[in-house]
């Protein structure tokens, strides 16, 4: 980094921090001993609900009433998070569930190891279920076979969990998205990624935020995963919706992405169109905790003088 980007970066890590800060201070957000780790006011909460409302209203806007709506909980099976091959591109954002399998004596063996402040992480053994990374993730092994005719459309809303602490409030390692899930042939998982960034636009219009579509990668982990995050820019397979939190000292913030994923989960979870070929699928996720801090951040911290459509009385 040159001498101008360091101090850019500096720059941009206070303006995170005192942001934090004043979430923290209005009582917005809840802080513990682990950054990234909050819980929520029910002011801030009230605000997920008027998001959300948009949300729903976007998706019967383009999708009727037909999206079939599904919730599951923030764990899931091991078996299932293999099968996405997350392990694989992002170990360090992974989160896996431990518990205590042992008898009395691997008990005491334990008690003892932590009564002398030693680590005791070790006497715990997997409980065959991973914390969910991406909402969308539990739903496929659900969809294994043949799917009809006209594919599947899902409406899914749940927590996820990705091991990314740090001091941004908006860099959250358990947050919430609502997602609008195509399972189909290629075309229809296309159609549906590209209608929703139009749509996912109007929806931040809505709600009086200034957003832009930006072709963009995720974070895949390691030397081959440059190479996927290149391949995944060339190939346009994802877009995400950005607003700028801190002026011009950043290039944005993700607050909506419009993914492709191809065949994969077809491949993986053996998901088939009705000619038996490998089904694509497409999401469009809204994350529901970066959306509200880009307004709070855009329309203050006192909802009473936000715009009249998004005010409470």
């Amino acid at each position: 980094m040159t001498a101008t980007q360091d101090i850019i970066a500096s720059e941009l890590d206070t303006a995170r921090s005192l942001f934090r800060d004043e979430l923290v201070e209005a009582g917005l957000l809840v802080p513990s001993s682990v950054e990234g780790l909050y819980g929520r006011s029910g002011e801030f909460e009230d605000i997920i609900d008027t998001i959300d409302d948009h949300v729903k209203a976007a998706g019967a806007a383009e999708h009727g009433y037909s999206a079939p709506r599904f919730r599951f909980p923030p764990v899931f099976p091991r078996e299932a998070f293999e099968r996405t091959d997350y392990i694989a591109s992002f170990p360090n954002l992974t989160g896996a569930i431990n518990t205590f399998d042992g008898d009395n004596k691997a008990h005491a063996a334990l008690l003892a190891d932590r009564s002398e402040g030693k680590d005791w992480d070790h006497h715990l053994e997997s409980a065959g279920t991973m914390l969910v990374s991406a909402a969308c993730h539990p739903s496929y092994s659900m969809m294994t076979g043949t799917l009809p005719d006209e594919g599947r459309l899902l409406d899914i809303y749940g927590y996820c969990f990705r091991h990314e602490p740090a001091v941004d409030p908006a860099r959250m390692q358990a947050f919430r998205m609502h997602e609008y899930v195509r399972v189909g042939t290629p075309d229809e998982a296309i159609a549906h990624r590209e209608r929703w960034v139009g749509r996912g636009l109007q929806v931040l219009a809505d709600l009086g935020l200034e957003a832009e579509a930006v072709i963009a990668n995720d974070p895949f982990f390691g030397r081959a995963g440059r190479m996927l995050a290149a391949n995944q820019r060339n190939e346009n397979l994802k877009t995400e919706l950005v607003v700028k939190l801190y002026g011009d000292l950043d290039d944005g913030t993700a607050v909506v992405s419009c993914n492709c994923h191809r065949d994969h989960f077809g491949h993986t979870f053996d998901i088939r169109t009705a000619d038996g070929e490998p089904a694509h699928s497409a999401c469009v996720g809204f994350g529901m905790e970066r959306i509200a801090l880009a307004m709070l951040r855009t329309h203050g911290l006192d909802r009473r003088r936000w715009p009249a459509s998004l005010a409470v009385g």
